[in-house]
């Protein structure tokens, strides 16, 4: 259950480039961004990023052995380089799922492997569930089911316990008071006419997010998080999701993973120590899905990069490099 310390650590793939990318319109206004990394014609993997609303990155990359694998990357509605940028319409979890089918389609893949971290792991999950039969290997980290608790824990009470002055001043900001749930207030600031208000909203939205994502203070993930047009964006589209609870009943993950997954081979990374999405979410879709491999990483917190979480994820794609995509999944339809 405890990730190994002992041996020595391994770390991202050196930097690569795609070796394709372009633009996939998908309906409903939406073109969205996407590219490969790796060897044409090797095993398919699908990267399913975090936010909701935060783009793929250079770095994301990195944590599949190029010469093994076949990655395809992409920017979710509204985020990163798709467009169009900031919307909020027609962007919901199940048009998400449906994108992610348009891709695969795409790729001309029958199965792919399905990686995701935080809400990338609610992303992931929900087109697992919903599509198992597509699904050669599940690599999680970071496990968010969207739960009224787990989104609570970040904007009215949990987190708020351990960073204390922090959480004063995210409430401060939107003007709200004590034991209020934060959603709403910031909602009325991000979705205010004025660019500036916005902006400064959501600033403050990131700030806080960035700070309970650090194990260790850093000041340069945070501000990275808070500045830029690209953080309205983040903020907004995350601000959207939460308000909806994701599209996602209570429980609903849970209830149709323990239906679905049991034949799906999966990993799931996550950090002792993570903040944002603490591991009692993890531990529940253990107990309802007893076969997944749970991997608590005791120095690890809630990001990627960080040194044992990087680990456990890189460990789980080359352990699935070899397999083959038939011999233990669903046959695949059509």
């Amino acid at each position: 259950m405890t990730a190994n310390m002992t041996s020595e650590r391994r770390t991202l793939y050196p930097p690569i480039e795609p070796y394709a990318s372009g633009m996939l319109e998908v309906g409903d206004g939406h073109t969205l961004y996407w590219e490969r990394i790796g060897t044409p014609g090797a095993k398919p993997a699908v990267m399913l990023h975090g936010g909701p609303g935060g783009g793929c990155s250079e770095g994301h990359r990195r944590q599949w052995d190029p010469a093994l694998y076949d990655v395809l990357l992409f920017d979710q509605r509204g985020c990163g380089r798709s467009t169009p940028f900031a919307s909020l319409e027609a962007n919901t979890t199940w048009h998400l799922v449906a994108d992610i089918e348009r891709l695969r389609e795409m790729c001309g893949h029958a199965q792919w492997q399905v990686f995701g971290g935080s809400w990338g792991s609610t992303l992931a999950l929900s087109y697992a569930v919903s599509h198992p039969e597509r699904v050669t290997e599940l690599i999680l980290r970071g496990i968010f089911l969207s739960g009224r608790k787990e989104l609570e824990w970040l904007t009215r009470y949990g987190a708020s316990e351990l960073y204390p002055e922090e959480w004063q001043r995210f409430v401060a900001h939107a003007g709200g008071t004590e034991g209020q749930d934060m959603t709403e207030p910031y909602w009325a600031l991000l979705d205010d006419p004025d660019q500036a208000v916005r902006r400064a909203a959501a600033a403050a939205w990131n700030r806080w997010e960035g700070v309970t994502v650090t194990l260790l203070p850093s000041e340069e993930t945070v501000d990275h998080m808070s500045e830029g047009d690209n953080a309205v964006a983040t903020a907004r589209i995350e601000n959207h999701y939460f308000r909806h609870q994701c599209w996602l009943k209570e429980g609903e993950l849970l209830e149709r993973a323990a239906a679905t997954l049991r034949h799906i081979p999966g990993v799931i990374v996550q950090g002792r120590h993570d903040c944002c999405t603490p591991p009692a979410t993890a531990w529940a879709l253990k107990q309802a899905w007893p076969e997944v491999d749970l991997q608590i990483v005791p120095d690890g917190g809630h990001l990627f990069t960080e040194p044992g979480i990087t680990d456990g994820l890189v460990r789980a794609t080359d352990r699935f490099a070899s397999r083959e995509q038939t011999s233990y999944c669903w046959p695949a339809k059509g």
